[in-house]
């Protein structure tokens, strides 16, 4: 299978490309970042995990013209830089080429669709953690699962196929027919984690330890199950809950991705993580005012440090 990674040298981007290159893909990390780019063409992608570093070599470029048509190309770029990088990958998407956005938050699929049609574009999710630590050095933090499927809900041979490729490279995969609500489960964790933490500079273990940020949560976590239960997808709030507690429970010292973005000054993908649910749910009639609140208090900050430069 000839696979081609959007944000290819980036944390998630480079974890999976270097995983299925070793479980036997054509893999190309297609990415902006000319510096991570050369360092993976000079040395190859270094990955930590569980105390030892690993160099991948896998091909990387900056020009999606120069790799061809493949078959999957997955997606894995920062919500506000979809639409650009879709476009720049036109040479090497076919008459068959799947599209896969394993991007976090919700809408990017949408986006996606409008380039290259909806009938090329699959969705998922993955539980992976993983972050850049510099140019083509990554610390892969956390393994779980990824899940798959057609835009429209459903299973395919193509998506199955992708999720046989994974499962080939040892990264846990599962092509379903529950993908949607998949992604909303995530959602439903990210929306109630990454502003928070963004917010009040919290790790994971933080924002459980204090009853006030959990109650917030909570009332976050509401408003995303009442959003996802109005779009028919069905979202318990308890056991969304009790996970999400799990988790930021075992996480200790974790920093979320938007955490990190904050810390950084970079620009945070707040757009479809809370403020998607504040749309779907004003769409819905239904009233968010925490997720709201959270998209202003997100976005203020990054005012702030934007305003600075």
């Amino acid at each position: 299978m000839r696979v081609a990674m959007l944000g290819g040298t980036g944390a998630m981007g480079g974890l999976y490309g270097a995983r299925l290159a070793e479980g036997g893909c054509d893999v190309a990390l297609v990415d902006v970042n000319r510096e991570a780019v050369e360092r993976v063409s000079r040395s190859g992608l270094r990955i930590e995990a569980a105390g030892e570093a690993t160099a991948y070599t896998v091909p990387a470029t900056t020009d999606a013209s120069t790799v061809g048509v493949v078959d999957v190309v997955i997606v894995f770029v920062k919500c506000y830089d979809t639409v650009e990088a879709v476009r720049a990958a036109s040479p090497m998407i076919g008459d068959d080429t799947v599209v896969l956005s394993l991007q976090n938050g919700w809408g990017n699929a949408p986006r996606i669709a409008d380039i290259v049609g909806a009938d090329r574009v699959a969705i998922g999710v993955s539980y992976h953690s993983a972050t850049a630590v510099g140019p083509g050095h990554i610390q892969h933090a956390g393994t779980g699962k990824t899940f798959l499927g057609e835009l429209d809900g459903g299973v395919s041979k193509r998506v199955t196929r992708i999720a046989g490729a994974l499962n080939n490279a040892g990264m846990e995969a599962e092509a379903t027919d529950q993908v949607l609500r998949q992604v909303w489960s995530k959602l439903s964790l990210n929306v109630c984690t990454l502003p928070t933490s963004a917010v009040l500079r919290f790790t994971a273990d933080q924002l459980i330890a204090d009853e006030n940020v959990r109650e917030l949560m909570r009332e976050i976590l509401a408003e995303a199950v009442a959003v996802a239960n109005a779009r028919d997808i069905p979202l318990d709030f308890d056991e969304r809950w009790a996970t999400i507690t799990d988790i930021l429970t075992r996480a200790v010292g974790g920093k979320a991705s938007m955490l990190q973005d904050v810390e950084n000054k970079r620009r945070t993908e707040i757009d479809v993580i809370s403020a998607a649910v504040s749309e779907m749910g004003a769409e819905a009639g239904i009233a968010t005012p925490y997720n709201e609140t959270m998209t202003l208090l997100v976005k203020t900050i990054e005012d702030a440090y934007f305003a600075d430069e």
